[in-house]
């Protein structure tokens, strides 16, 4: 540990984050419906599902494995599992909760009150540790009826079904949990609206009509559900959530820096002027004219997407973004999900996503300078083999660098100025990964024992970093 001369705000929530579709399982019981992550299978052949077009979302057992369907057990682990956060000092635990163990097909009236009370005990276990959760209302678990019979966010009628959904939410747990988000990485849409929209778009042509226009639907949801929010939970913080990564120009050619403007904007902006500033931008009238976007607005939505504006921005940082205007193969580094040129000042992770802390100062103060609300670091972390040495001990040393380096320039952007409410690392404990379905993708700073073909005993087994986190922690990050 060194010290680190940064001084990071009292109260900062420090913790970890994950989802409930990647590390609950027990995906059919206790009346939980099936959604989204139980019909994708593990490995390579997930990826390629997000790009390509005309996903069936049916479940082919003899062909597949679907690791989300046990996870790592977390459903019945849980006491275990928050124990050992409490143990590092979590502060806070973001955490989403499953759409369908709610409401199972996602148009019912009435919840399921299993899955009303499995929260239930695992807000009480966190309060019992202390720990204040931070809930995802949505995190790419979209109940499959909904997205098979209602075509997902294409759907207006959706928008009604959402809304009862967080109003149930808020009523149950109005006493336990003060700090929500509305829907995860919701920009992230425009990439792969699979994951966000819950549909395969039907061509490349259609795609960002079908995208946007899922967009405005959750735009109209995120913000009757701030309105429901702030009604029934007084002193509530609700927030949305974004993927976030400034965008670089490749060099100084003018036409690339334009370039690289343009992609910033609509990817890391739109969303967020929405939600907090209440409006779509004035760029985005000539980006939807130029790709032949029409949305279908109704009356009174956009009075209720200015009404009711978000909080906060949580927001999730894993890269950077380099653009050109004109790229060819040789320009794109494997692994970069947001599709930009490699930067040659960058190194990569194991799975090819560019390791920029730098960039996580930059994206603190684009933000804060644009919105000039409190901003939360919700999801950071690298995704690395593990190996277990012969004593049983996991030297990841690799991920304490990560970590440190990153959370150094949360510090510097805090001296800069910005208000930034709390850091929780991703995957504190290891899970299913969204983008591949694979184990072996770690982030974790505790070990579980479960591999991509499915073995294991899924004990738990503290890294180095479990150590070297909980002294972050308990000195407010004065020792990195």
């Amino acid at each position: 540990m060194a010290k680190s001369n940064l001084q990071f705000p009292d109260g900062f929530l420090w913790g970890g984050a994950t989802a409930a579709n990647q590390l609950e399982g027990a995906y059919d019981k206790d009346g939980k419906g099936l959604n989204l992550a139980d019909v994708l299978p593990g490995g390579k052949v997930r990826t390629q599902i997000m790009k390509d077009h005309g996903f069936a979302f049916e479940i082919d057992a003899d062909k597949y494995r679907y690791p989300n369907h046990e996870g790592i057990d977390f459903y019945h682990r849980y006491k275990e599992d928050i124990a050992l956060f409490a143990e590092m000092g979590f502060k806070a635990y973001r955490m989403s909760i499953a759409w369908s163990r709610i409401f199972p097909r996602g148009d019912e009236q009435e919840p399921n009150e299993a899955g009303l009370a499995f929260y239930d005990r695992v807000f009480d276990e966190l309060h019992k540790h202390g720990i204040e959760p931070v809930v995802t209302i949505s995190h790419y678990e979209m109940p499959l009826h909904l997205i098979k019979e209602y075509g997902g966010w294409r759907s207006r009628e959706v928008i009604g079904f959402f809304e009862n959904y967080a109003t149930t939410l808020f009523k149950r747990y109005k006493d336990k949990v003060k700090y929500w988000m509305t829907f995860n990485e919701i920009n992230g849409a425009v990439f792969h609206p699979i994951m966000g929209l819950g549909f395969s778009p039907k061509d490349e042509e259609s795609k960002l009509q079908e995208s946007f226009q899922g967009l405005h639907h959750q735009f109209v949801a995120s913000s009757l559900a701030v309105k429901a929010g702030h009604e029934i939970i007084p002193g509530s913080q609700i927030g949305c959530m974004l993927i976030y990564a400034p965008v670089y120009s490749y060099d100084c050619n003018p036409d690339n820096i334009f370039h690289a403007l343009r992609e910033e904007q609509v990817f890391n902006y739109i969303c967020g002027d929405v939600h907090v500033r209440g409006e779509y931008p004035v760029f985005a009238k000539r980006f939807f004219k130029e790709n032949h976007i029409k949305l279908d607005i109704r009356e009174g939505d956009l009075d209720v997407i200015k009404e009711h504006t978000v909080d906060y921005i949580g927001f999730s940082y894993y890269m950077s973004r380099t653009e050109k205007k004109i790229k060819d193969e040789s320009d794109f580094i494997e692994g970069n999900i947001l599709n930009g040129a490699k930067n040659p000042f960058l190194k990569a992770s194991d799975w090819g996503w560019e390791i920029d802390p730098v960039g996580l100062r930059i994206s603190l103060n684009q933000l804060y300078d644009r919105y000039r609300v409190p901003l939360f670091v919700v999801e950071n972390g690298l995704g690395a083999y593990d190996k277990v040495e012969e004593d049983g001990s996991i030297q990841d040393d690799y991920r304490i660098d990560y970590l440190r380096e990153h959370i150094r320039e949360i510090g510097e952007a805090v001296e800069d100025g910005v208000d930034v409410m709390g850091y929780t690392a991703w995957g504190c404990i290891d899970l299913v990964s969204m983008s591949t379905g694979q184990m072996s993708k770690r982030y974790g700073f505790i070990y579980v024992d479960k591999h991509d073909d499915g073995t294991g005993t899924l004990e738990r087994k503290k890294k180095k970093s479990f150590d070297w986190y909980q002294q972050v922690i308990s000195t407010n990050g004065s020792e990195l």
